[in-house]
């Protein structure tokens, strides 16, 4: 199956529902992972990117909280609603780890998730939170997509 920007929404997508269940449920990421294999029809997602993300982010978590701990402005962590804290988690690892999705992509994927699955207005905390961490992130990048505009 080929990578297409619909695969990988849809990987996201996926994905923040199974943090969403693992931060809740506390249940095995394999088993999680087996369930959506189950419950939804995976031939247009691109799993190796949801298992990636499923895996990658309970393994690294301490790590990526601490990452874009210091942008939460007048939050602390333990504030954060499970969507926004599984959005942000998701959004840090591609910042992270996976350096060819280019930052601008991985903030609006994160902000559509939260206009869809998160509370009011999450979406401008996010992409605040993460706009401020790509700069750290991601520096050079950011500096040549600000002297194109």
């Amino acid at each position: 199956m080929s990578v297409s920007p619909a695969t990988r929404r849809k990987a996201r997508h996926y994905a923040m529902q199974a943090l969403y269940q693992w931060q809740m449920a506390g249940a095995s990421l394999n088993v999680i992972e087996a369930e959506f294999h189950a419950d939804n029809d995976m031939t247009h997602v691109d799993v190796e990117y949801f298992r990636e993300i499923l895996h990658g982010v309970p393994k690294q978590y301490s790590e990526l909280r601490e990452g874009f701990e210091p942008f939460l402005q007048d939050r602390s962590l333990e504030e954060l609603d499970p969507i926004t804290n599984a959005l942000l988690m998701m959004a840090c690892f591609e910042l992270k780890h996976r350096i060819d999705v280019p930052y601008k992509v991985v903030i609006n994927e994160a902000v559509s998730l939260a206009k869809k699955f998160g509370a009011t207005d999450s979406h401008k905390f996010i992409n605040a939170v993460l706009d401020k961490m790509a700069e750290q992130e991601r520096a050079i990048e950011v500096k040549a997509a600000s002297k194109r505009k």
